[in-house]
């Protein structure tokens, strides 16, 4: 009979390290052990196709430090029921190969968190979701980060923690073995610039002092926009001058858009106030809007979580694309479901979207070039659905420029400036929500928008008139109350008067069929 008192248990090295699941990084072990003779490394733990790949690039890099494959060596991704995807892991993997084929010890192994991609000769070169992994070691207070020197950077916003960048394989050897003490650099989180640059400012837009005026309401009280008008009347340029008007993000939400792109590979750091920005193309799919996959991944409305998703030319977007929108435009958030799980992903956005008046995109033009018939312009807008159409607040008509205006040499109004009464706006209504949480405008409810609006007997009565004289619905005068308190925020009026109501109600045309 076996003695299992008297039995050997091989060393087991002992590593902590990173795997994203989702968006978010979850915390690995991983362990290694020799347990015979022979040659290779066998990897249990539920990997992916790239951390079997990594086995090779493990052995190859081990070399240099004195390890020939003369032992077979395992290798377990705890817990097992996580499932492990990318090239994050290597780094850790070849730094427990190490030292379970040399007896080196690892004192301080369990102090900290390792994570990074190494090429065949063992250099450390990079890490796709630095960020949240960096999170991660904050969260469960580690010692310290040991990731290569490519990515330190991206780890640095994470205030307070120690960050060790390491070229290869060896100098992490050194960190955790006590030989190295001293961290290349501690995370600091950066102030907000008091206004983000964006890449299209306002004065440079002749005309359209509508249109300026509309996204600056939007931008107060985060509503849902749609511009329509015919080519070249400036409608991209108007939706990819927003950014620059909303203000910069708080650290909170700076955090969770930097987290999303940062799962995608994408960071974020010199843009890390500034509200994102993402503008599909028309041809994009279902899945790459909301997320999707065997595995499922965050799409453009996860990107614009925070910030702005443009959709340019609305109409030519596949239906079934567009009605996919509307459970992320409701919830803030959106649910892939698959066999194997599910998971949700942020999407609190705004819309902005464009679009043509009709087909040759020249219907009600003073010029007379429409040549859409009456049924092809109806059948054209009846591509958006009116559920979809119903989640705008702001119906914009955009014309095109009179010549006289683009050649003037007078400015308008500057981003800056829109910038700063935007953000005045927001200041009033966060004081006006006094302990209770703040939310958008946009996002009031009946209750709380009957309060804010102050709706009088008389100012009923006379909003009854107009909604039936316009055949307003429900919907749509919840949407106004909501456009009129914002009008009223950037006007600095605590009460909403009847002209923010009725300039409100201006701004449901397509309600009234009169774009």
């Amino acid at each position: 009979m076996l003695d299992l008192a008297q039995t050997k248990t091989p060393d087991v090295v002992q590593i902590r390290s990173a795997a994203l699941d989702g968006i978010s990084a979850k915390l690995v072990q991983v362990e290694a052990t020799v347990y015979g003779d022979g040659a290779g490394i066998d990897v249990i733990g539920l990997p992916d196709t790239a951390i079997r790949e990594s086995r090779m690039r493990v052995a190859r890099a081990a070399r240099r430090f004195g390890v020939f494959d003369s032992k077979k060596t395992l290798i377990n991704l705890a817990p097992a029921t996580l499932r492990k995807e990318g090239t994050a892991l290597d780094l850790a993997m070849a730094v427990a190969y190490v030292a379970a084929n040399t007896n080196r010890p690892l004192r301080f192994a369990q102090n900290f968190i390792i994570a990074g991609e190494i090429s065949l000769s063992g250099r450390a070169t990079g890490l796709i979701a630095t960020l949240p992994t960096a999170i991660l070691a904050k969260q469960v207070a580690a010692k310290g980060l040991i990731i290569p020197n490519a990515v330190v950077h991206e780890a640095a916003i994470v205030d307070g923690l120690p960050i060790f960048g390491v070229e290869d394989i060896g100098e992490a050897l050194m960190v955790l073995s006590g030989q190295r003490t001293q961290p290349t650099q501690m995370g600091r989180t950066p102030k907000p610039a008091a206004h983000p640059v964006s890449g299209v400012d306002l004065a440079a837009v002749k005309g359209q002092e509508l249109a300026k005026r509309a996204l600056t309401i939007a931008a107060v009280g985060g509503h849902n926009i749609l511009m329509v008008g015919p080519p070249g009347s400036g409608k991209t340029m108007l939706a990819r001058a927003l950014p620059g008007i909303l203000p910069p993000l708080g650290l909170e939400h700076a955090l969770e858009s930097a987290a999303v792109h940062a799962a995608l590979g994408m960071p974020r750091n010199k843009q890390l106030f500034l509200a994102p920005f993402r503008a599909p193309h028309h041809t994009a799919s279902r899945q790459a809007l909301v997320g999707g996959g065997v595995h499922p991944r965050p799409g453009e409305v996860s990107l614009a979580h925070r910030g702005v998703l443009f959709l340019d030319e609305l109409p030519e977007f596949g239906r079934d694309v567009l009605e996919v929108l509307r459970q992320p435009l409701e919830d803030q958030q959106v649910t892939i479901s698959r066999s194997r799980g599910f998971r949700t992903f942020p999407a609190d956005f705004m819309l902005i979207a464009a679009m043509n008046p009709c087909p040759c995109g020249y219907f009600g033009d003073s010029k007379g070039r429409c040549t859409c018939s009456l049924v092809a312009v109806k059948r054209y807008r009846a591509r958006i659905s009116g559920p979809l159409l119903d989640r705008f607040d702001i119906h914009l008509p955009v014309r095109r420029v009179d010549p006289k205006e683009l050649l003037s040499l007078k400015l308008g109004a500057s981003t800056k400036r829109l910038a700063r009464a935007v953000q005045r706006a927001q200041d009033l209504a966060m004081k006006r929500s006094d302990k209770d949480p703040h939310v958008s405008n946009s996002r009031l409810n009946s209750k709380t928008l009957e309060r804010y609006c102050d709706l009088s007997a008389q100012r009923r009565e006379m909003l009854a008139e107009k909604m039936e004289q316009l055949d307003f619905s429900g919907r749509a005068f919840v949407r106004i109350l909501r456009v009129a308190r914002s009008i009223a925020d950037l006007e600095g009026n605590t009460l909403v008067s009847d002209a923010h109501l009725l300039e409100a109600m201006q701004f449901r045309g397509l309600d009234r069929e009169v774009m």
